[in-house]
């Protein structure tokens, strides 16, 4: 072996390498080639060759692995699959529909007067809920529109938009919006407003489970009833009236657009009409709303082509303390009277209370009657009494009037219209302002009467005026029923203020004269005889007063009895009481003044006109209700 190759199993096709014995010699180090390589370039040509041979075998083994390894993901994928989607139905199932939050479900109840013009409300949230019925179809459409156009055919959601909204809510993005109606009702009415992933995806659940369970219809009204509309109007029915002055069913397409356009921005779209920048950007987007409608068949071409965009309300409202609460408050006792509840339940109700006010005149009283009630005044008094003589002897020889002048004197006014026969109260002036003086003269001041009563004396009086003349400080508004009876012929009418009480458009109460004889025909035509014996006026008038602390005057006709009655007093001051104090001299004019302006006011005047034209029944045979001439 001696100088002899040794075969390490180098051969055709081998791996091996060939060792010589001299190799042995340097150490058995293998020999380098020219390229520097371990084997030179027939050695890396047999190492690439096995990586090859192997990857080649690899790629085969992959090859007929390939579909068992597809068939074990699939099943692993549909095993997921089947996981999430049992799941899915597990929660669906499990899925309640739950009950609308307590404030959703709270309502106002909505104060009207004679005429059906806005009074005021009562309640936590400006909320009355109508049903869809009572909602114009152009209406439905123009929330539709804007909204959710997708409305009446799809699922109760909107993959896209609960993706996109996820995708917000983790990667810290700005809200999403774009979700359907049924999402934003189950959001607004039935779960909290929380912008959470489970929240989301429960969200998701039960509008599914509501478009399955309950008809589109039913969806949209719900919906109608408790999105926000801004200027702090939840629902249509009150968005309507704060935002035009009308009912949900009497909006126009141009009006009913326009508030479907404020839904998407509500806080920021509620300043149109008082924001010129606002306004032209709500513009905009009605004009968008309506070109859909049109689009979808909602609307006409016609239609379309004369809308024209509404004039909003005035926005911010004024203060609405002024004197229209002395009204609401008289109402809102009677409709709870009336519906054997509380007031509290009657103001979280959802009713609408028709009143029997004339709203137009009651302004015009409040207008007339501003230049004395509730105002102090220094005004020089009329004809001394003794009391006053001794103030001025004790004054040391003072004028009276540099002694009154010392002193603050309060004057207040109340006035009280209503129908003779019927009861209905027209006008009931109580204060100036609530906020200042919750307490009404009209309804519950005791007024001193002195000769008010002077007609009635020595005349038998049935119930309920039968104590009448020992009364000795009547309420202006017993006064006036007196003589609205006197003017009724002796027949007594309950004096009322709730005409009728209705609720998601059904009738609970409406209202009817509840009569009696309180005196007889002979005794009420005496009275008329007494009182048009002692002045040259067309009409029945008493002035009465007690001295010079109060002023009475009383005028009727069989259509209409108006009593104004005046007072003064010293305002209490700290722990000192109020006091009774003289009127001034002007007393006298302004309560003529108050009188015949709301006469002509409430009574029609109109030359030729005749009252007798309107029958009441609720009135003796012959005798009519007042003719309104703000009707």
């Amino acid at each position: 072996m001696n100088g002899a190759d040794v075969d390490t199993g180098a051969g055709v096709g081998g791996t091996g390498v060939a060792v010589t014995a001299e190799d042995h010699g340097r150490g058995g180090s293998p020999s380098r080639g020219p390229g520097g390589g371990r084997h030179g370039a027939g050695g890396r040509g047999r190492l690439l060759a096995g990586l090859r041979r192997r990857l080649v075998k690899r790629r085969i083994r992959i090859r007929r692995t390939r579909g068992r390894r597809l068939r074990r993901a699939l099943v692993v994928l549909l095993a997921l699959l089947a996981n999430l989607v049992g799941a899915a139905v597990v929660a669906y199932h499990l899925t309640k529909i739950p009950e609308p939050h307590p404030e959703t479900a709270m309502q106002s109840t909505v104060f009207v007067d004679d005429h059906g013009d806005y009074l005021g409300r009562r309640g936590p949230v400006d909320r009355q809920e109508v049903p869809l019925s009572q909602v114009p179809r152009y209406v439905q459409e123009a929330v539709i529109a804007a909204e959710n156009r997708s409305f009446r055919t799809d699922t109760g959601i909107s993959p896209k938009a609960i993706a996109r909204a996820a995708w917000a809510t983790v990667s810290g993005g700005d809200r999403q919006g774009g979700s359907t109606i049924t999402q934003q009702y189950v959001k607004n009415a039935l779960l909290s407003p929380e912008q959470t992933l489970s929240r989301k995806a429960r969200e998701a659940l039960i509008s599914i489970k509501l478009d399955r369970t309950r008809s589109k219809d039913e969806i949209l009204q719900g919906y109608l009833n408790t999105v926000y509309f801004g200027r702090g109007a939840a629902g249509i029915q009150s968005a309507a009236r704060n935002y035009f002055g009308v009912d949900a069913k009497d909006l126009t397409v141009s009006q009913g657009a326009a508030l479907a356009s404020v839904i998407n921005i509500p806080s920021y779209y509620e300043k149109a009409g008082s924001d010129p920048k606002v306004t032209a950007k709500l513009v905009d987007r009605w004009e968008w709303v309506l070109d859909a409608m049109a689009d979808s068949g909602a609307i006409t071409s016609a239609q379309r082509a004369g809308a024209r965009f509404p004039a909003f309300r005035f926005y911010p409202p004024g203060d609405t303390d002024g004197q229209r609460q002395y009204l609401i408050d008289a109402a809102a006792s009677e409709a709870a009277d009336r519906l054997g509840i509380t007031e509290d339940q009657l103001a979280r109700g959802g009713y609408t209370v028709r009143t029997t006010f004339d709203l137009t005149a009651q302004d015009a009283t409040a207008e007339l009657a501003a230049d004395g009630t509730g105002k102090k005044t220094g005004e020089k008094t009329g004809e001394k009494t003794a009391e006053e003589k001794a103030a001025e002897a004790k004054a040391g020889g003072k004028k009276q009037a540099e002694v009154r002048t010392t002193g603050d004197v309060r004057v207040h006014t109340a006035v009280v219209a209503l129908v003779p026969g019927d009861g209905a109260v027209r006008v009931l002036y109580g204060g100036a302002d609530y906020a200042s003086q919750p307490f009404n003269d009209a309804r519950d001041g005791a007024v001193e009467a002195g000769t008010a009563l002077q007609p009635f004396s020595g005349m038998k009086l049935l119930a309920p005026l039968t104590d009448l003349t020992r009364t000795a400080a009547p309420t202006p508004l017993r006064l006036a029923s007196a003589y609205a009876t006197a003017a009724a012929h002796g027949v007594y009418a309950t004096p009322y203020t709730v005409a009728k009480i209705t609720r998601a458009g059904r009738t609970l109460y409406e209202a009817h004269p509840r009569t009696r004889t309180a005196m007889t025909r002979a005794d009420a035509g005496m009275v008329a005889k007494f009182l048009y014996g002692r002045s040259d006026a067309p009409l029945a008038t008493q002035t009465g007063a007690a001295g010079l602390r109060t002023l009475w005057q009383t005028t009727y006709d069989e259509h209409l009895t108006l009593t104004v009655a005046l007072f003064a007093e010293h305002p209490a001051k700290g722990k000192k009481a109020a006091l009774p104090a003289p009127l001034p001299y002007t007393a006298g004019s302004r309560s003529l003044s108050v009188a015949e302006g709301v006469w002509s006011k409430i009574v029609g005047t109109a030359e030729g006109h005749d009252p007798a034209a309107e029958p009441n029944p609720g009135l003796p045979t012959g005798q009519t209700k007042p003719i309104l001439a703000t009707r």
